[in-house]
């Protein structure tokens, strides 16, 4: 009986002890609030319900799996805790407006980001007239380069 309970009492020493050492390895790792406001452009009024998405980046600036998704409120704020430092993607999407996307190094406990959403422009079409370029005459011609004086 005696030796089954100094049995017991050593294993449950020898666990108390390999958890403390885990504990120990274990890195403190900070964590960082980012705070957003996402604005129109033209005029700098908020847009509200715009779709904010994190995704953690590795060292070879490949997006890593996982990641956060934010809405907007009626101010175009959204806030998020606890995120790692090290690089984010950040991609803001909302109706009627360009897709933004930029990469970010979080390395502060506090992180402001303004994005300002655009208008989509129009398109390029080869059908439509554009003065600015003028064609050459021939195919295999080239085009003069406006950087040599003629």
């Amino acid at each position: 009986m005696r030796s089954t309970v100094r049995l017991i009492a050593i294993s449950l020493l020898v666990f108390t002890l390999a958890a403390a050492a885990a504990a120990k390895e274990k890195k403190y790792e900070p964590l960082a609030t980012i705070n957003f406001v996402v604005v129109r452009d033209e005029n700098g009024k908020p847009i509200r319900n715009a779709a904010v998405v994190m995704h953690p980046v590795d060292g070879h600036d490949k997006q890593e799996r996982g990641g956060f998704e934010l809405k907007t409120d009626p101010d175009g704020k959204a806030s998020y805790d606890g995120v790692p430092y090290g690089k984010l993607r950040i991609q803001v999407l909302a109706p009627g407006f360009q897709t933004y996307g930029d990469d970010y190094d979080v390395s502060e406990p506090n992180l402001d980001i303004t994005v300002k959403m655009k208008r989509p422009a129009g398109q390029y079409s080869i059908y439509e007239d554009h003065p600015a370029q003028s064609p050459p005459a021939n195919k295999d011609q080239k085009p003069p380069d406006e950087s040599k004086p003629q």
